[in-house]
């Protein structure tokens, strides 16, 4: 078999490693009751989720980061996602045997995402994947979050891999932009939480790939 180029893959959290979408739309629909709202579908929250908890008011709520309500929907909308994190979330199909395949390889994993710790942690000890990653580097980690590359190359430093031994795998435009700037090679998930607005062929990564399983493929023929 072949050796792949790559030592190190590293993941963004929501709609690449996990579909965390059924949650966070749960949590949506629960403030949106509380507003007398009726509840919305999970393919219409979807398309917001991996652009944080900005498009996802704004999408429910019709407000942005400047409304003087947007802090305390934020926070109950937090409150209400934190005490339901993973009931409903799991990995994307075929995700689950890719990481096993990607161990079984000799290569480590990690996940880099800009969710905050108080969030991305209890998921990952929930799913069972904690103690598995290599590296958790969320957006309280460093100083910056994604696109800017500093939250990447801290995860290279933790998995003790260069930056060129690295591949980062992302859903969001932000997540190609951070990997191209630490000098990884990088991989949309169109299996992910991408929008009618997004055009991914124009993000410059190295390959677009339909499920974890083509994803496998790739990093392994590297």
């Amino acid at each position: 078999m072949a050796v792949s180029r790559f030592r190190t893959v590293l993941f963004d959290l929501d709609g690449t490693l996990l579909d965390t979408a059924p949650d966070l739309t749960w949590a949506i629909n629960q403030l949106r009751a509380e507003h007398g709202l009726p509840a919305l579908s999970c393919e219409f929250v979807r398309p917001t989720v991996s652009h944080g908890t900005p498009r996802m008011l704004h999408a429910a709520f019709g407000i942005d980061t400047t409304h003087p309500d947007f802090p305390g929907l934020r926070t109950r909308l937090l409150d209400l996602y934190q005490g339901h994190i993973a009931d409903m979330t799991t990995p994307f199909r075929g995700m689950a045997e890719a990481l096993v395949a990607l161990e079984e390889a000799g290569m480590n994993w990690g996940v880099v995402t800009n969710k905050p710790a108080f969030l991305t942690n209890p998921i990952m000890a929930r799913l069972g994947l904690a103690a598995r990653a290599v590296t958790v580097v969320s957006g309280d980690t460093t100083p910056f979050s994604k696109p800017h590359p500093a939250p990447l190359l801290h995860a290279c430093q933790e998995a003790g891999s260069l930056p060129t031994e690295c591949v980062f795998v992302g859903d969001a435009e932000c997540d190609i932009a951070a990997g191209r700037a630490a000098g990884m090679a990088t991989v949309v998930a169109l299996f992910g939480y991408l929008s009618a607005d997004d055009a991914p062929h124009k993000w410059g990564a190295d390959v677009l790939v339909e499920s974890p399983a083509t994803m496998l493929d790739w990093i392994l023929a590297a």
